[in-house]
């Protein structure tokens, strides 16, 4: 079991919350780690594998004009991914990956180019979604390597921006009020 996966389950249900998956070049992989944890019904609405750029549109709601100029890999669509799986899943987090596993390159993108993103709740004060991040990489490896570490750095920003909305001294509370979970 992916122990940033269990600890993000841990997160959500401590926190009352609810996550949705969007998945391009992951195909599947994203949702796959966090279902793998016991209690993950709790906290998981569901994913939607959009590979298909026309999905992208029709099923996140991703701008087309936007991917009809830059294509599916692209900081931006990964953003609109997260937030539209978000919307369609009824999630209170999404998250998305966007990019080029190989063989060979795509959108003029080349192989290991890929955008990771989290959409969330808005927060007091803010204009944005509390989540709103997204990162870009470039990975090396080949297809299998840059598959799974796409999943580990997906899943690691939305750690990162989970963990960012509580002092230290909240987590503490929280876990010592659910009996360490």
């Amino acid at each position: 079991m992916n122990p940033t996966a269990a600890e993000l389950v841990r997160l959500l249900t401590v926190n009352g919350e609810t996550l949705a998956v969007a998945e391009s070049l992951t195909g599947g992989l994203v949702a796959a780690e966090i279902t793998a944890v016991p209690g993950a019904s709790k906290v998981f609405r569901g994913s939607v594998t959009a590979y298909a750029t026309e999905l992208k549109h029709r099923l996140l709601g991703v701008d087309a004009l936007l991917l009809a100029e830059r294509g599916a890999v692209d900081a931006q669509v990964a953003v609109q991914m997260a937030a539209g799986v978000r919307k369609a899943l009824g999630a209170d987090w999404g998250i998305a990956t966007t990019g080029v596993a190989g063989p060979d390159p795509q959108d003029g993108q080349p192989v290991g180019t890929v955008f990771v993103a989290v959409d969330g709740p808005l927060t007091d004060g803010s204009v944005s979604a509390g989540g709103g991040k997204v990162e870009a990489l470039r990975l090396n490896g080949d297809r299998a390597e840059i598959r799974m570490e796409s999943v580990r750095s997906v899943l690691a920003l939305l750690l990162k921006v989970l963990t960012g909305e509580q002092t230290g001294n909240e987590r503490t509370q929280d876990t010592e009020r659910n009996g360490g979970f």
